[in-house]
């Protein structure tokens, strides 16, 4: 439904909206609704009354409604004229007022019609009576008007009375446009098929109700009936009741329940938050015990490697130089053709009387110190058992120098019962045979293998090798002795094999 136009309220082409003419809507979609009651209103007029501002604001208001192709809602003609109270259609000599521009034709649109008998109920008391006729709200009664103008706005009022009264009699809100109208009589409709289904199914149900066959009760047996269904009400009252008060029981219970898995879900996210704070916490110190983990394993290496390290063969390292034995890198012999100076022999023989000195006296008393070994230097002595002390060092003499072999003859002696002491020490722990230490080179009294320790009256290579098999010996012994302390060489005797074999 389109919503009035311009012209539908003003008169002319520039006159006011006139405030007597009622503004109607659709009380479904709420579109403005344009009502016209009588054809050509201006016709009614007086002639000399089109000069009124009020009567030509009514009447462009009504002749500029005329052009609407809107919904209208318009009373039958027979109603309008015949009804007391309304005048009769003036003349036509009001039709000059009406511009040209103004059509007259037939309004085409949607409309509403009131039927006669429908018209007919909607009279006001004072059209009945033949008294004074309403005047619409807006409009001031003690103002002089035109009579026909009287009978219009009465006409308006029945409008108003007679949606009013359609309203309270369908409780469906008027006026409604055409559309809405349709809408709503489909739906009616469609309420009243399911209602004549309805009365149709029951009916059917009453006719298959009445043909069925029924046997009246006596007295007794309706007693004993009533009696039963009075006993299987008292039960179903009594299921009733204990259902409701398993039902109570269960409210009470659920709401327990509820307040518990409140608190249980309090405790699961604090849980979690705790969980989330601890995980973190182990990671953390998971982070730091590896990093501890790692610095432990490089404190092993380190010591493991310090394990390995003896400060004893450190700082008594004895090896070779061709045919000649070194004890730190000292030696020990001359050859004919290699002059070995006597201060470097001297710093040898002191480096040995040390490490066989450092030996006896780490297994003191237990071991018989008989020969005493001093170790000073570059300057060595030798004390034997009988308390005669021998100077261990050079320059002597080829062919006189007998403290000196008395010396080394007593330092080989002392070597000789160190050794068969670490070979009671190992029969004494159950050290077996082929792992007990055995030297390489046998000595036998000044000899060591097949060859002399005297210097006097000797070959300076026979005294050489003498000394490199005694050097040889002693690492063996040095070996043993950090086997048996705690400490592990960092070599086998891989390196005496050498000077054995070199020899």
């Amino acid at each position: 439904m389109k919503p009035p136009t311009a012209a539908a309220a003003g008169g002319g082409k520039g006159g006011a909206v006139d405030p007597s003419l009622p503004r109607f809507r659709c009380q479904e979609c709420r579109r403005a609704l344009v009502v016209v009651g009588v054809d050509s209103y201006a016709d009614r007029l007086p002639a000399n009354a089109a000069s009124g501002n009020h009567a030509s604001s009514v009447q462009g208001s009504v002749m500029g409604a005329s052009r609407m192709d809107n919904s209208y809602v318009v009373l039958s003609r027979q109603n309008r004229s015949q009804g007391p109270g309304i005048p009769p259609r003036p003349p036509s000599a009001a039709a000059p007022h009406t511009e040209p521009q103004q059509p007259t034709r037939a309004i085409e649109g949607s409309y509403i019609v009131l039927p006669p008998p429908a018209a007919s109920i909607y009279k006001t008391p004072a059209s009945e009576g033949g008294g004074a006729q309403l005047t619409p709200p807006g409009v001031n009664s003690s103002s002089p008007s035109p009579g026909n103008n009287s009978g219009f706005h009465s006409s308006v009022t029945v409008l108003k009375r007679a949606f009013e009264i359609a309203s309270s009699q369908t409780q469906v809100e008027q006026p409604l446009c055409l559309e809405c109208m349709r809408v709503l009589s489909d739906k009616m409709d469609k309420e009243i098929e399911d209602v004549n289904a309805d009365i149709k199914a029951y009916e059917t149900s009453l006719q298959r109700l009445e043909q069925e066959p029924y046997n009246i009760l006596s007295e007794t047996d309706f007693q004993k009936e009533k009696q039963k269904i009075e006993e299987e009400e008292k039960k179903l009252k009594t299921t009733i009741e204990e259902a409701e008060r398993l039902y109570s029981e269960v409210s009470s219970e659920m709401k327990d329940l509820e307040i518990k898995s409140k608190q249980f879900e309090e405790l699961e996210e604090r849980y979690w938050h705790e969980f989330n704070s601890f995980q973190f916490q182990l990671t953390s110190h998971q982070e730091e015990r590896d990093a501890v983990f790692a610095k432990i394993e490089v404190s092993q290496v380190h010591l493991e490697l310090l394990k390995r390290t003896n400060v004893l063969n450190d700082a008594f390292y004895i090896s070779h130089d061709g045919v000649i034995g070194t004890i730190n890198n000292f030696r020990l012999g001359r050859l004919s053709n290699v002059e070995v100076e006597w201060d470097e022999i001297n710093a040898a023989w002191g480096q040995a009387a040390l490490l066989l000195h450092t030996m006896a006296q780490y297994f003191a008393p237990k071991f018989q110190y008989r020969i005493k070994i001093h170790p000073m230097g570059s300057y060595p002595r030798v004390t034997d058992i009988h308390n005669n002390t021998y100077e261990l060092f050079g320059p002597v003499n080829l062919f006189w120098s007998t403290r000196f072999d008395k010396a080394m003859t007593w330092f080989l002696t002392c070597l000789q019962e160190f050794a068969e002491f670490a070979i009671s020490m190992d029969k004494e722990n159950n050290v077996p045979p082929e792992k007990s230490l055995k030297l390489p080179y046998k000595i036998d009294g000044d000899k060591v293998g097949s060859h002399t320790i005297v210097l006097s009256f000797n070959k300076n290579e026979n005294w050489t090798k003498a000394l490199k098999y005694m050097l040889c010996n002693l690492k063996w012994v040095l070996y043993w002795f950090i086997g048996n302390t705690s400490f592990a060489p960092p070599s086998g005797p891989g390196h005496t094999q050498s000077l054995k074999n070199k020899s």
